[in-house]
This record gives structure tokens, sequence and C-alpha cells, in this order.
């Protein structure tokens, strides 16, 4: 029973070594490698204020800390005005977290179906292949997903375009209003690191290549690829064997004009010269 349990366990796990399989299982890998190194970004820059008349004054090491969903417009930072020792409050530029938002949230669904449907093929392919259902919906939603993936790394690419530009040390003082004054020195100390969410932009047109490529394998497990045998894959051998005798009926005589054997001509023959006794037809002995 042991090695009997064996071999059906490997047999239920060799669908990952199909095509169809293989892309399901990278589909979930990549998927989280999106959404986490774009929902867990968090980066800072710095910036430098050094007011020449008022030394004391002077901040050399302003720090700005964002992360996702990248809603800068909500990120402040202190900055002196070089005048005593007031300063102000400032706000960073722009509201990025639709397009960072729906990137993630694709990802997360994305996930969660391509490990789901990994799971039906491995466990449940007869229902899986059921009535041809089940390749049927897998086709259309690998569609929809390719589809969305296509355009929330679009999307997102985008956003990340807009951030960089928003969080730009150079940019940034622009906004304090001590670098204004041209007796000051502004600079720039420390720049985000965007190697985190340019990883995440790349694996979200990689996400999209896998799906849009899976469209096609997924495509041949449907009745739209085979034509009429695909339909009936799922049905039980009794409905096939039931199907396949109505749509080929049994062509009696189909060689009589080529004077070859005729069923039905030999069976009226051998009912003319029956011995007495006999029946006269073959359907009477039925």
């Amino acid at each position: 029973m042991e090695s009997a349990n064996q071999l059906v366990s490997v047999g239920t796990f060799q669908v990952l070594k199909l095509p169809l399989g293989f892309i399901r299982v990278l589909e979930w890998l990549f998927a989280i490698f999106a959404f986490a190194t774009c929902g867990g970004y968090s980066g800072q820059l710095r910036v430098s204020v050094d007011c020449q008349l008022d030394k004391a004054s002077s901040n050399l090491s302003i720090g700005i800390d964002f992360a996702y969903p990248f809603r800068l417009h909500q990120v402040s930072f202190e900055a002196p005005l070089c005048d005593g020792r007031r300063r102000e409050s400032l706000f960073l530029i722009g509201d990025y977290s639709s397009s960072a938002e729906f990137f993630v949230t694709i990802a997360v669904f994305a996930f969660l179906y391509s490990l789901m449907a990994t799971v039906v093929y491995i466990f449940f392919q007869n229902k899986y292949r059921e009535n041809n259902r089940g390749p049927l919906i897998d086709f259309i939603v690998t569609v929809v997903f390719a589809f969305m993936w296509l355009v929330s790394s679009s999307a997102w690419a985008q956003a990340l375009s807009d951030v960089k530009v928003a969080t730009d040390p150079d940019e940034v003082q622009e906004l304090i209003s001590a670098c204004k004054v041209m007796t000051n020195k502004c600079g720039s100390v420390q720049g985000p690191r965007w190697s985190g969410l340019n990883t995440s932009v790349v694996f979200g047109f990689l996400n999209f290549v896998l799906w849009a490529g899976n469209i096609w394998f997924v495509f041949k497990e449907t009745g739209w690829h085979k034509g009429g045998p695909a339909r009936y894959a799922g049905a039980p051998p009794e409905k096939q064997a039931a199907t396949f005798s109505q749509q080929q009926p049994y062509n009696q005589g189909s060689f009589d004009q080529s004077g070859g054997y005729s069923g039905q001509g030999d069976r009226e023959q051998a009912s003319e010269y029956s011995p007495v006794g006999e029946p006269t037809s073959y359907s009477n002995q039925m």
C-alpha cells in the first residue's frame, strides 16, 4: 500500500513538469517578489541648509523618510529659516498611492490564484477537467490577469518615475525658503536608493510575460483548441461512447456500389436459402 501511494503521489506532481504547471509555480513566486519589493519599500533622502549669516541655525543633515504607499504630500520635515532659530514645516509634493496600491493588489491576487490553480492541477485534476468548465474558467482568468499585469506595471512604472522626481534632493531644496536666499548654501547629502523599486517594476513586466505566455498552454486544455474530442475529454466513458456512436452511425451497405461486402444484402440472401423451419428473415430471429 505504501509503494502504491508513493506512485500516486509522484503521478499527481508530474503536472509541475509540464509547461502549464511549471509556469504557474513561477507566477506565484514572481508575484511574491513583485509585491514584496514594492510594498515593503522605505527610503530616505537628506539635504543640508548652511546659513551663512547665522551658523547656529544651520542644519547640515535634514532627513526625510518616505515609504509605501507613497503619499508624499503627507510626508513632513522641518527646515531652518536662517532667521534666528525659527524653523518651518514643509511637505513633499504628490500622492502616488493609487498606482502603487493597484500594483500590489494585482500582485497579491495573482499570487493567490496561481497558488490555488497549482493545488487544483495537482490534487483535483479530475474535477478541473470535468465538463471542460475548469479549463475555460482558467483561460478567462489568465487572460484577465495578463491584461491587469500590463496595466498595473505600466501605471506603477510611471508613478515610480514621478516619485523619483518628487524625492530628488535638488527638487526638495526648492521647497525650502532658506535655499531661495542667495547668501545661504543648500546641498544634497544623500539620495534615495531605488534598486528595490526598480526591481518591482521589472518583476511586474516579467509577470505579464509569464501570464501572457501561459494563455496558450491554458487554451490548449480547453475544448476550443482540440474541437469536438476535447469537449468530451472529461466525460465518463459511457457518455463518450454514446456520443461517438451518435455522431458516427453505422452505414449499412456502404460498399454495395463498389462491388464489395454488404452486410444487409448478405443477410437477405441467407434468409432466402435458409432451410425449412428456420426464420425467413434476420428480423424474425431478433
